[in-house]
């Protein structure tokens, strides 16, 4: 989701690439559908080099300060009072309040947030940072479901006092993808290594006689199921006798290392005997322990899709606070919230990201129809269309829309058109080159003998064929990019498939365009099981398309529905007929 964002001009991709330390493409070996692009960051780098474009952004003025709560008020600008809130500021906890028309919260894991340490509980956001509380009570009183998720965070280690030598090095790729279209290559040139050792037996032992002193370990709130605890891991998978830990450098001017996948909430002393009994880490100094955090989130079916709040009219909610766990997931619902609340503020059209335009589109789609039970992530599983909404082709997708929105700067859009018209130029080269199965033969390429004509676009999809070895036959190849050629190879390999999941795409984007009024009286829709109506009553669909995917709607009240919007437009075409009939008639009378 970083690429989609980065295709939309966000910053995420851009800085990653200057404060990096380590970057790596997961499931390499595998087709670029599936492919994770990886960087381990420096935070100290990140902070820098972000607060930077931040400051030097024009128009932006950035005020340091604790929001305490949100002001509403009944109407606005002139607006009848028709029981709607509105936004129209925020309040400070030193009393100031700022005027706005619209508010972004991106609270984290800040709302309402509580630090477990064993059987220690204070309130806390993150270590040594306080929570906020006022606003979790303005948004219960305002009408909104919060509920309660939890997370964790593993101990911090010091590097000078891990045994290194014991264990398996995991070096960066060279050359590191970069994640921003605009880079060709990353600022850092020596990576730093990461190193992978796991626990055993002993290291379960020492989890299990300390699992009744640890508050965080409780089944009545959620954790996440996708990077659990090593207590989950461990209370879940009992015949495991090991599970890996990667060890991770936090930055290139510090010692801290963060070791990934044993985030843990046993007391301090419990922590400190586990981490010994690791091999690499047997004189291991911890320099803070592991702990879990609390806190509350909102039902994110109050949400519409563009993150604007059901309940209070200019009031858009991000990241944690609707119920997601991940610093991408969150980054992706600010961007679309952000520029949204933008366009709003501006009297322009909304920008939705739909399922079939990417990730980030998934997400939030998953997120306001099905709601949340556990912290929400992201992955390449939850699209119906992974073949085409790929890593590589994030600015194919998202680019166009993000400058029809204008939040797309002139250098982007230079890059992004200049390189979308080399490859179209390379692949029209490509495909003009046509021959039959025995000429192809003839020169080498190991092709099906039969009747059919195939193209050097075609021929890219067997194994063995790349654009070099294409390069006597289509004498042009030589002239495009080495970014344009890799692309056009990778859309060579899944044209096929990116045509199929093309046609699925205009079904369901057909089923978007069947709105639904947000106000609409589900209870007089006859057909529709109570429960349906009690779900579609709670997540206020806005199109027939987003009423199927909602959790607990069967297919025959899809239909019901589909019946009902196809009734609504015909009565509605009746009366557009008949007032039109109405008009002619009284022009006639008065003639």
């Amino acid at each position: 989701m970083i690429r989609e964002i980065d295709a939309l001009d966000g910053l995420c991709g851009r800085i990653v690439d200057k404060a990096g330390v380590q970057f790596r493409v997961l499931n390499k070996k595998k087709g670029p559908a599936v492919w994770g692009p990886r960087a381990q960051i420096d935070r100290e780098l990140y902070k820098k080099e972000m607060k930077a474009e931040i400051i030097s952004t024009n128009g932006l003025d950035v005020v340091e300060g604790k929001v305490a709560d949100i002001v509403t008020s009944p109407g606005r600008d002139g607006i009848e009072d028709n029981g709607d809130k509105y936004i129209v500021g925020v309040r400070l906890e030193s009393g100031e309040i700022l005027g706005c028309r619209k508010v972004v919260i991106t609270t984290g894991t800040f709302l309402g947030g509580e630090v477990h340490i064993g059987m220690d509980v204070f309130p806390s956001g993150r270590m040594g940072e306080a929570a906020t509380f006022g606003l979790s009570k303005s948004l219960r009183e305002a009408g909104f479901d919060l509920g309660r998720l939890k997370t964790g965070t593993p101990p911090r280690l010091d590097r000078k006092t891990i045994d290194f030598s014991a264990l398996e090095v995991q070096p960066g790729d060279d050359p590191a993808m970069p994640f921003s279209y605009l880079n060709e290559e990353v600022t850092v040139q020596d990576q730093l290594n990461c190193y992978s050792t796991s626990t055993n037996p002993a290291t379960h032992d020492i989890i299990r006689e300390n699992l009744s002193k640890s508050v965080h370990i409780r089944e009545t709130v959620k954790g996440p199921r996708y990077c659990p605890s090593i207590e989950s891991k461990i209370i879940r998978f009992q015949d495991k006798e090991q599970h890996i830990i990667w060890l991770e450098p936090e930055g290139f001017e510090t010692d801290v290392i963060y070791p990934n996948g044993i985030s843990m909430t046993v007391p301090a002393e419990a922590q400190r005997a586990m981490l010994r009994s690791i091999k690499g880490l047997e004189n291991v100094t911890m320099l803070q322990p592991g702990y879990g955090v609390e806190y509350d989130y909102v039902d994110p079916r109050n949400l519409r899709p563009t993150l604007e709040t059901k309940l209070i009219s200019g009031l858009y909610l991000a990241g944690q606070i609707n119920g997601t766990t991940g610093y991408e997931e969150a980054a992706a619902q600010g961007i679309v919230a952000g520029i949204n609340a933008g366009l709003a503020a501006q009297g322009k059209a909304e920008m939705i990201v739909s399922r079939g335009d990417g990730y980030i589109g998934i997400m939030i789609d998953d997120l306001i129809t099905k709601g949340v039970s556990e912290p929400y992530r992201i992955f390449t599983s939850r699209s119906e269309y992974r073949m085409s909404a790929r890593a590589d082709n994030a600015d194919l997708r998202l680019t166009t829309m993000g400058r029809r929105a204008g939040v797309v700067g002139d250098k982007r859009w230079v890059h992004f058109t200049d390189l979308s018209q080399e490859m179209k130029s390379l692949q029209r080269h490509l495909e003009a080159t046509k021959m039959s199965s025995t000429s192809w033969i003839e020169k080498g390429f190991r092709v099906h003998q039969d009747s059919s004509n195939r193209s050097a676009f075609d021929l890219l999809r067997l194994s063995g064929v790349s654009l070099e070895s294409l390069v006597p036959h289509v004498p042009a190849i030589s002239s495009f990019s080495p970014a344009a050629r890799q692309r056009v190879s990778i859309e060579s390999v899944y044209a096929p498939y990116v045509q199929q999941q093309s046609a699925a795409i205009r079904v369901f984007e057909r089923d978007e365009q069947l709105k639904l009024p947000l106000d609409l009286d589900y209870s007089s829709i006859h057909g529709l099981s109570t429960e349906e109506k009690r779900i579609l009553e709670v997540v206020r669909p806005g199109s027939v398309g987003m009423a199927r995917r909602c959790e607990g709607i069967t297919p025959a009240g899809a239909l019901r529905l589909l019946a009902f919007v196809r009734g609504a437009r015909e009565k509605e075409r009746r009366y557009t007929a008949w007032q039109e009939l109405q008009a002619r008639k009284e022009q006639f009378v008065g003639m």
